[in-house]
Parts: C-alpha cells; sequence; structure tokens
C-alpha cells in the first residue's frame, strides 16, 4: 500500500444519518429502544461497513490471496451495505401520524384492491418473521412497474430492481426492549408511527426513476 488516498470504493467514511425525528415522540415504540437501535445496531453495521472497505483495499494488494478469501469479505460487504441502506429507510419511514393520504394511498388501493388489503398483507408477512429476523419491503418494481411486498430474510436478499416503498425492521432487537416476544405489538405501533409524507416522496421518486429505466 502506498500513501495515496483510497478511491472512493474502499475510503470506508461514510457518516451516520441522524434520526429524521424525535425519538422520544413515537407512540408505542420507547427512546430508548429507538436509541439503542440507531446507536448499536445501525451504526455497528455502519462502522463495519467502513472497516471492510478499507480492509478490501489491503487485501487487494497481496496478489497471492486465494480468490475466495477475497470473496469472502465481499460477501461481509454486501451484508453491512444491505444492513446500512435498510436501516435508513426503516428510520427514514418513521416519525409520522400513520395516516395514509396522497399517491401512496392511491396507488395501493389500486394495486392491492384496497388499503385495508395492503396493511392486512403487510402485518401479516411482518408477524410471520416475529421470533426470528428479516426484513418486511413494500417496494415498487423499476423493470415491472409494480407494487408488491416481500419478506427478506437477511440484509442481501432483497428484490432485484426494486424502490423501497415502506421498510419495516423485523429482527428482535428492533422490539425486545419494549415489548419481548411480542411482536404483533411492535408491527401494530409501528404502523401508527409511518410517515406517509416520506412513502410519498419514495412513490414520487420510484415512478421518475421507473420512467427514466423504461425510456
Amino acid at each position: 500500500m502506498t500513501d495515496t488516498p483510497l478511491p472512493p470504493a474502499f475510503r470506508g467514511e461514510r457518516l451516520a444519518k441522524p434520526l429524521p425525528f424525535d425519538p422520544a415522540a413515537l407512540r408505542g415504540l420507547s427512546e430508548r429502544l429507538i436509541r439503542s437501535h440507531w446507536e448499536n445496531n445501525y451504526q455497528g453495521a455502519l462502522r463495519a461497513l467502513n472497516a471492510v472497505e478499507q480492509h478490501l483495499a489491503a487485501l487487494l494488494e497481496d496478489k497471492d490471496l486465494p480468490p475466495y478469501v477475497y470473496g469472502d469479505l465481499k460477501r461481509e460487504e454486501l451484508l453491512r451495505t444491505g444492513s446500512v441502506v435498510l436501516h435508513e429507510l426503516y428510520f427514514g419511514n418513521l416519525g409520522g401520524d400513520g395516516v395514509p393520504g396522497g399517491e401512496a394511498l392511491e396507488l395501493l388501493r389500486r394495486t392491492y384492491g384496497g388499503w385495508e388489503r395492503w396493511e392486512a398483507e403487510f402485518k401479516r408477512t411482518a408477524n410471520a418473521l416475529g421470533g426470528g429476523s428479516g426484513w418486511v419491503i413494500t417496494s415498487y418494481g423499476l423493470h415491472t412497474g409494480e407494487v408488491r411486498t416481500h419478506w427478506a430474510w437477511d440484509h442481501m436478499h432483497v428484490t432485484p430492481a426494486a424502490y423501497p416503498l415502506v421498510v419495516l425492521d423485523m429482527y428482535e432487537h428492533s422490539y425486545h426492549l419494549d415489548y419481548g416476544a411480542a411482536a404483533a405489538k411492535y408491527v401494530d405501533a409501528v404502523m401508527q408511527n409511518l410517515d406517509w409524507r416520506e412513502v410519498n416522496r419514495r412513490v414520487a421518486g420510484a415512478q421518475r426513476a421507473a420512467a427514466a429505466l423504461q425510456g
């Protein structure tokens, strides 16, 4: 390695995004829970990703390094990247009053035949992950133009070319301090705090991105 500054791909200088809401103001989700989640889980993943990127740069200089060793770290890079991005999306769609409206509401009504049907499927998918780990993501398919809700059993297995609209963390660290094993109560609490202004902003971004992709 030389003293030349690392290129962006290996720099590992990401900074944590601040919470976009007052963590003491959420209904049914304690400030202690939110701060622990943001400080320990999200920022822990961020620090790990920064370290992985810098370590990749060092290993790349070793011409005799077996490819599978480098591959193991690349897998870790993908895992940590997914954790950072999904956590930022999750915190980003909290802090609202939980009342849907705007284009997001109309889009979900058209797609699911009613708002209540989307909510029922989203919550059922989330509760299927209770006591385990994973994410629930309602996303806009940039390739298909379709809205669907999927579950991801870790930070890497998400829908390709999909623009996340609503993201829910179902790892136990996201609710255990407040609800123990009662994951369904946590799901209900999150729904009461969704920020539909942010969801509408994401819908607009997804539609622009899909239009650009499809020409």
